[in-house]
């Protein structure tokens, strides 16, 4: 009685929500950092926090731990909950948009899009003036963008409602063709181009410091331009016209929450290739938790797909160690059965109301 009271209490209060998903994220990182070919006790790397953010004297360090915290482990795992963070922020916002709990980066396009912005700004060694080092995510980010308003074009010519079936044929169509170009590009270049097909599945393997200063641009943009229309995704699942009729301007509203969907995915795709099931599992988990309401949505989608990508990454580095797994691999395992499961509901639940009407 008490265990199911204490879940019922974690399921309907907005805070404990928030409490669990801040601790989840909070033990995912400590154990992403503690966990390796060398253990790190969790109390030696509060130790290493405190005197090396804080200043604090007195305190007795391993500097091999240190140095493996600050400059190896830390880097990577905090990539990993930023890119999960984002996946899954654009997952939630783009099932929200179209009414689809199908709806993600990777069955939408989004991400091979994305990819293919990168590895042509790789293959060609485009180094765009004035931004530099920014080329890549930017090239990546506009491929994203330019993809997800292809793919609703395409979408409402062949069905103009923008149906479910006509969504997802439309984005598995685009992203056979654009990881055709990919393959076409790596088969051009021989050798060269070989790590791409491991970027390509998913990876936040020695990236260090400056892949993160690269990504939070985007991931602060990318962010608060979804966090910003929380009320009116809100209103919008009620139907477009009810959302004009109660004033919100449905256009923009549409155009802000694709772009900055799409420059999450284009800005995580670049930094760590194309991690699949990210956005269609978190959200889907989180909604079924916690409700519907994407004010706090979006949020805890964004806490938990820190979390769940930390734990993959873990799993991707540990499983076969000293090897390493794509991470993609991890999140493709978990995700497949997933999205197969979701399928099979909507199908169920809608054979039922047909059945009732």
């Amino acid at each position: 009685m008490r265990t199911s009271f204490t879940l019922t209490f974690i399921r309907n209060s907005r805070p404990a929500a928030y409490i669990v998903s801040l601790a989840f994220v909070a033990a995912s990182i400590l154990m992403g950092i503690s966990i390796g070919s060398l253990e790190i006790p969790i109390p030696s790397i509060i130790k290493v926090f405190l005197h090396e953010w804080f200043g604090i004297q007195g305190i007795e360090t391993d500097p091999m731990q240190a140095n493996i915290i600050m400059k190896i482990r830390l880097p990577r795992v905090l990539l990993a909950a930023l890119v999960g963070a984002a996946l899954a922020a654009a997952g939630a916002a783009f099932q929200g948009l179209l009414k689809n709990p199908l709806a993600d980066p990777y069955t939408l396009g989004v991400s091979s899009g994305a990819a293919v912005g990168a590895v042509v700004t790789l293959f060609f060694g485009i180094q765009l003036p004035v931004i530099g080092g920014f080329t890549l995510p930017l090239l990546s980010v506009a491929a994203a963008v330019a993809v997800m308003f292809i793919v609703l074009f395409f979408a409402r010519l062949v069905q103009p409602a923008l149906t479910l079936s006509a969504l997802i044929l439309t984005g598995i169509i685009f992203s056979s063709f654009l990881g055709a170009l990919i393959s076409l590009m790596i088969a051009l270049t021989g050798d060269d181009l070989k790590p791409i097909v491991h970027w390509l599945l998913g990876s936040v393997s020695m990236r260090g410091w400056s892949y993160i200063f690269l990504f939070l641009p985007f991931f602060i943009c990318g962010t608060a331009g979804l966090l910003l229309n929380g009320r009116e995704l809100n209103v919008m699942t009620y139907g477009e016209e009810k959302a004009r009729l109660l004033g919100v301007n449905v256009e923009k509203r549409k155009i802000a929450v694709l772009i900055s969907g799409s420059i999450l995915t284009g800005a995580a795709v670049a930094v760590s290739g194309t991690i699949g099931f990210v956005g269609l599992v978190v959200p889907h988990v989180v909604r079924l938790l916690w409700g519907t309401d994407h004010r706090h949505l979006l949020p805890l989608s964004i806490l938990n797909g820190a979390g769940f990508l930390v734990l993959a990454d873990l799993a991707a580095r540990t499983i076969i160690e000293p090897s390493e797994l794509p991470i993609g691999i991890i999140t493709a395992l978990i995700g497949a059965p997933v999205f197969g499961i979701i399928l099979i509901r909507r199908q169920r639940g809608g054979m039922h109301d047909a059945g009732r009407s």
